[in-house]
């Protein structure tokens, strides 16, 4: 699934030549292509075709080959085939070598192939195992969805997947019709291939601007079963639901403030919850008290400012940490009375692990996964549940699911954050600073980060970055002291918020 097509892009549009190159090396990464071929696939000559891959893509057409095939490898072993083996998935995305493929495989993607296809195993096992569950709840987007066009030797995989498409998007809160006219998106596919292998093709696109917002693409073999069927389509949407709700809040956006209704204010609050930054805060709480005070029972609202309030405490934004604690606490419990979907469940599961109450927030995520299996957000907070109650081994395996579901996710990098905090806790402590530092490279703003950051470096003996970290770190809290940092820390392992507190302290953060 590509990364949501929000925006502007500063890149130059592709030549057709270049793109038909590209489509030709996806439509068969494992053959051994040649720039002749390649230039013929393109219409143009082979140094023209050269001139262009350097100068619109920064690399020759073999690289771009090369990467081409190892973005189809990955898509491959995170689809999970319960018959998958690593060395036929590398041979026919052209890797004949498979002791070289893993070494780059993990160079490229920090894990190696065997551990992707093992996650997915446990991540089809967890699904299987839970209770079907379904929520309705108010303020739904609607997706249009037609049959998937396919050849008639593939009609019934093609009705399969798009029954199963139908269902997980009502579990991820959406509604499905299948009527256009009456949808604000509609989701279009096709399925082509050989008796051997299908390709899978489906886009996202919102019916009001006409404008592409995403695109999936599957190949697999042929068959019927309808249990790896669902999981593709869980896979599918959880990928999708970034770039369907960045298209929700965009319309809220669009509206005029007179029209603006509760739930329109809390998509607008949204993005600046997530932003997970003190101004993002202030603001985001601006709209969703506006919004309860039109809607006392709006539910996503609701567990969007408890949650914005427990922010404000954990990441040291207030000036009045108790106040807020408290109101949080009665935002959540507010909030667990309304109920909701796997969004709003997933939300308030993660005010309620900020309230140090694991148990309850373990079950509202329990209940978030029975509903959407696919809930990216909800695996990412198992996960902090995982490392609070010192289970970091299960922590990392969590939020990596929540990655592979949807790695574009604007909480894509907290679940980075995690996965650090989970290596800390295991003493893994160079791993620890390299996912917390790639966490604050994708999220620039979040520069509490450096809290658990820096003990890391100090732990594996890096002074010299220990103290830029706790520099930046003062720089945005100039006033911190470690006590600040002590009633602020999530419910994390007391020898965990030990090593923290000393490490901080040795370099220089005041009592």
């Amino acid at each position: 699934m590509n990364a949501c097509a929000h925006g502007t892009s500063n890149s130059a549009p592709l030549p057709r030549g270049v793109r038909r190159a590209l489509d030709a090396m996806r439509g068969n990464p494992g053959r051994d292509w040649s720039v002749t071929e390649l230039a013929g696939a393109a219409g143009l000559s082979s140094r023209t075709l050269q001139r262009q891959f350097r100068l619109f893509l920064g690399k020759t057409p073999r690289a771009a080959l090369r990467d081409v095939r190892f973005e189809s490898a990955r898509r491959e072993l995170l689809q999970g085939l319960p018959d998958a083996k690593v060395m036929d998935v590398a041979l026919r995305c052209g890797f004949p070598h498979f002791g070289r493929f893993s070494v780059d495989y993990r160079r490229q993607f920090g894990e190696t192939p065997s551990q992707t296809l093992k996650r997915q195993a446990v991540f089809n096992d967890a699904l299987s195992a839970m209770p079907a569950s379904f929520v309705s709840s108010r303020d739904q987007p609607m997706v249009a969805l037609g049959p998937i066009d396919a050849a008639p030797e593939h009609g019934g995989i093609a009705r399969s997947i798009a029954d199963e498409l139908t269902t997980a998007l009502n579990r991820a809160g959406a509604i499905v019709t299948r009527q256009p006219g009456a949808a604000r998106y509609h989701l279009v596919g096709t399925i082509n291939g050989s008796d051997r292998q299908t390709h899978l093709t489906l886009r996202l696109i919102d019916a009001e601007t006409g404008r592409h917002l995403t695109a999936h693409r599957s190949d697999g073999p042929p068959g019927d079963d309808t249990t790896l069927d669902e999981h593709l389509a869980t896979k599918i949407v959880a990928a999708m639901q970034p770039c369907l709700r960045l298209a929700e809040i965009d319309r809220a956006g669009r509206k005029p403030d007179a029209d603006l209704s509760p739930h329109d204010l809390a998509l607008r609050a949204m993005p600046f919850v997530l932003s997970l930054n003190a101004e993002g805060n202030a603001y985001a709480l601006d709209l969703l008290e506006r919004a309860m005070k039109r809607d006392p029972g709006h539910a996503l609202a609701t567990a969007l400012a408890a949650w914005a309030y427990g922010q404000r405490v954990v990441y040291h934004f207030a000036t009045t940490p108790t106040e807020d604690r408290a109101r949080s606490a009665e935002l959540a419990r507010k909030a667990q009375s309304l109920g909701g979907d796997a969004t709003v469940l997933a939300v308030l599961g993660n005010a309620l692990t900020f309230l140090h109450d694991l148990d309850a927030a373990n079950l509202i995520i329990r209940k978030a996964l029975s509903i959407d299996g696919g809930s990216a957000w909800a695996w990412s907070r198992s996960g902090w549940i995982d490392v609070y109650n010192g289970d970091a081994d299960s922590g990392i395996e969590r939020f990596k699911i929540a990655l592979d579901l949807a790695p574009h996710d604007s909480l894509a990098f907290n679940s980075m954050v995690g996965i650090g905090c989970a290596h800390f806790e295991s003493g893994r402590y160079s791993e620890a600073a390299h996912w917390q530092q790639r966490a604050l490279t994708e999220h620039p703003s979040a520069t509490w980060i450096h809290r658990t950051m820096c003990p890391a470096y100090v732990l594996i003996g890096d002074e010299s970055e220990a103290r830029r970290s706790v520099t930046a770190l003062r720089e945005d809290y100039p006033e911190l002291t470690i006590t600040d940092v002590q009633q602020g820390l999530p419910p994390l392992p007391q020898s965990y918020c030990d090593r923290v507190f000393d490490a901080l302290h040795s370099v220089g953060l005041p009592l």
